[in-house]
């Protein structure tokens, strides 16, 4: 398995935003990361790529210890945060560069030149950052996050900004990743979960309320649509 979660939970004050969750990832596999805002998710987001630390439990990623071996994790795993943080005063080509340079890839300008055409920013590669639609950013984002071939990529929110055209290309490379690698991806839109992940969790008041397979989680619902049984299962209760 590349990815394994034991026991995590996150406490700020009195307020518990991920309560002890556990569950494994395995390569080859695409996870939908699902649940209503304030569920937990970018914060176990934040927890499984080490950016922040877990009050309790532990993250293997490729059987490293996510805080205990942070350089190295590093180099194995891809994430695109929320909010993505971009250098908007530098050029999209020049800002590759600088994160191929980061992780000292050899043939870094070949590894731009493919990562650029991968996310199809072949028309905006000589714009400066900040003049990019938010689509164009994202892609951006996922370009970075992508450049040195991780085996582990952690997506939040991936498709946000774009419209319906660059929706279908970003998906198209999402699914073609998945194939050779982990991908834990969390979104809002149950129709990008249908047509990307093979498992899902849900989260729910910072506790998993599932976590399965697709289609056996659409078999033990019954006939419902994965947005029903979303909604279900997240149903507003009272600690």
């Amino acid at each position: 398995m590349s990815i394994k979660v034991q026991g995590l939970s996150k406490t700020y004050a009195k307020q518990t935003a991920v309560n002890n969750i556990s569950f494994t990832a395995n390569s080859g596999r695409i996870v939908g990361f699902l649940g209503p805002n304030g569920a937990g998710k970018s914060t176990t987001m934040k927890m499984l790529t080490g950016y922040l630390q877990p009050s309790a439990g532990s993250v293997e990623l490729c059987g490293l210890d996510v805080q205990a071996q942070p350089v190295a994790i590093k180099k194995l795993m891809g994430y695109l945060p929320e909010h993505t943080p971009l250098y908007t005063d530098m050029y999209v080509q020049e800002f590759l560069s600088f994160v191929a340079s980061t992780y000292g890839l050899q043939n870094a300008d070949e590894k731009v030149k493919q990562t650029i055409q991968k996310v199809g920013l072949q028309a905006e590669q000589h714009k400066k950052i900040a003049m990019l639609s938010k689509g164009y950013k994202q892609r951006v984002g996922l370009a970075q996050a992508i450049i040195h071939d991780p085996q582990v990529l952690i997506l939040d929110e991936p498709t946000s900004g774009l419209d319906p055209n660059q929706l279908t290309d970003i998906r198209t490379l999402i699914k073609t990743l998945g194939k050779d690698k982990t991908v834990i991806l969390s979104t809002h839109i149950m129709q990008e979960v249908e047509a990307l992940c093979d498992d899902v969790i849900i989260l729910h008041q910072g506790k998993i309320v599932a976590n399965q397979s697709l289609d056996s989680l659409k078999n033990e619902q019954g006939d419902f649509s994965l947005e029903q049984i979303f909604r279900k299962l997240t149903a507003s209760t009272t600690n």
